[in-house]
């Protein structure tokens, strides 16, 4: 699927080690990759070019090369001559195959990009997809703080001056890491799942007021940081306000949505003399034993239910 955003191809076939260029096209510094799909070309070796995409990136892995290599050279010449004719993102030979002559003969003449790997095709191609999926997916940047407590991605989220970064700041002196502080990165890498990072620019950054701006990472070392963590769940912060009635059992399910996908969301009351970092680390627990299939609040209320029913009341 085409996506709006892009990523560089030369940044994709970096990322992967063990690629090697067999020939590298006059636009390989600046070439972008728009779609998170890869294409095996076996059709399109034998002459069917009906719903050919060549913004993909084109694999080659045993089947196509045992393929080609029943052709005589100039059957191949002719194949490798359409096939290059069309503007590929690039061509990836797998299994360390050796090339085909007439396959760098005619990338050479129709300046395309061609690479080889002596990774097998299932993986590679699996590593690929998935490296592409998180490049292009989509995203959206929210205000708030990223923390992962428990190895729970949680996005704490209010108004500013509200007290996130200094609640993130007492989670990384008990022992938990920082992800994003202010601008929240969050992609959607697949149908349920989300990953959140910090820009580039202010990534390990902290900002609090009457302090400054601090590096996390350079005070706190890098056990206290982390460049990205899944986005499991979202706590909103807001002050506390006698006249409303805030869920005191958990039976009540919030949830957030994020670029189309939901997850839970509690919110935390603030007020003065609140251990806040506490109740955080509570939440997250909380949150990773009701995805292991246990609920504090249901289970409590299965058992007074079932006291009634016994006549205990």
């Amino acid at each position: 699927m085409r996506s709006k955003y892009s990523v560089k191809l030369k940044k994709i076939i970096e990322r992967h080690g063990g690629i090697t260029a067999l020939h590298l096209a006059s636009d390989y510094e600046e070439a972008l990759v728009t779609t998170s799909d890869v294409n095996r070309p076996a059709l399109q070796l034998t002459g069917f070019y009906d719903y050919f995409d060549p913004s993909r990136i084109q694999i080659i892995g045993r089947v196509e090369s045992t393929y080609l290599d029943c052709l005589s050279p100039e059957d191949r010449r002719r194949t490798f001559e359409r096939f290059m004719q069309h503007d590929i993102a690039a061509l990836v030979i797998c299994h360390g195959v050796s090339p085909f002559p007439e396959c760098i003969e005619m990338a050479r003449e129709y300046d395309r990009n061609v690479f080889i790997t002596d990774e097998d095709t299932s993986e590679f191609q699996a590593d690929l997809i998935h490296s592409l999926q998180k490049y292009l997916a989509a995203r959206v940047t929210v205000h708030g703080v990223l923390v992962e407590i428990y190895g729970e991605g949680v996005l704490l989220m209010g108004d500013s001056g509200i007290g996130k970064s200094e609640t993130a700041l007492e989670l990384i002196k008990r022992g938990h890491r920082l992800i994003a502080d202010d601008a929240v990165e969050i992609r959607r890498v697949s149908r349920h799942s989300l990953i959140g990072s910090a820009p580039e620019l202010i990534r390990y950054y902290m900002e609090l007021r009457g302090i400054g701006v601090v590096n996390v990472r350079h005070l706190f070392g890098m056990s206290a940081v982390k460049p990205e963590s899944n986005v499991d769940l979202a706590i909103q912060m807001e002050p506390w306000d006698n006249s409303k009635a805030y869920d005191r059992l958990g039976l009540t399910s919030e949830t957030a949505s994020f670029v189309g996908v939901e997850i839970p969301q509690v919110t935390i009351p603030v007020r003065p003399g609140r251990n806040l970092a506490v109740i955080m680390e509570l939440a997250a627990m909380n949150n990773r034993q009701k995805k292991m299939g246990y609920n504090a609040a249901a289970a409590l209320a299965m058992e007074h239910d079932a006291a009634i029913d016994a006549g205990a009341f």
